[in-house]
């Protein structure tokens, strides 16, 4: 396994989208979907405190976090990453995405990306997504991606692990 952190933090270019680090000059634009332990932010202060915290678990070794940029204006319009299972050789596929810009293809763009990036870069050997029942749009993208359910729901959660094939998208 190759994890991070990583001598450059890793670039990758998708269809529609650059997975790439959030700088400073991105936080005003992704407040409201900067979250960190499952709290939300709510003022661009929580946004920088919580994406230092997500800068130091990258430097630590415990996860991967990136920004979704659009190709054509390099604004950031969601984000993704692995978020924890890296010491047991696993990752937990997380994303979310600016309200405006879905239903446009960047979630799956980004997602298979990241994916490829977890199977061939890192060495994954589990990937697995975590979401609500509510979350239909999330489940109906997930098991596009050749996610399958593995538990029932438990706490409006379910769980999703991937096949080890990608979809031809």
């Amino acid at each position: 396994m190759r994890l991070p952190p990583y001598d450059k933090f890793p670039i990758i270019s998708g269809n529609k989208i650059v997975l790439r680090e959030i700088k400073s000059s991105d936080i005003n634009d992704i407040i409201e979907i900067s979250f960190y332990d499952a709290v939300q932010a709510t003022t661009p202060e929580q946004a920088i405190a919580m994406q230092a915290k997500i800068d130091l678990d990258y430097r630590n070794g415990n996860s991967i976090h990136w920004g979704i940029a659009d190709q054509s204006t390099d604004k950031i319009v969601g984000t993704c990453g692995y978020y924890r299972g890296f010491d047991k050789g696993e990752g937990e596929l997380g994303c979310v995405l600016l309200p405006q810009h879905r239903g446009q293809g960047y979630m799956t763009s980004a997602l298979l990306s990241a994916i490829e990036f977890g199977l061939h870069t890192i060495g994954l050997k589990r990937i697995w997504a975590v979401t609500t029942l509510q979350n239909e749009k999330a489940i109906k993208l997930i098991e596009h991606l050749n996610f399958v359910k593995i538990t029932d729901p438990a706490d409006d959660e379910v769980e999703y692990e991937l096949k080890q094939q990608l979809p031809d998208t």
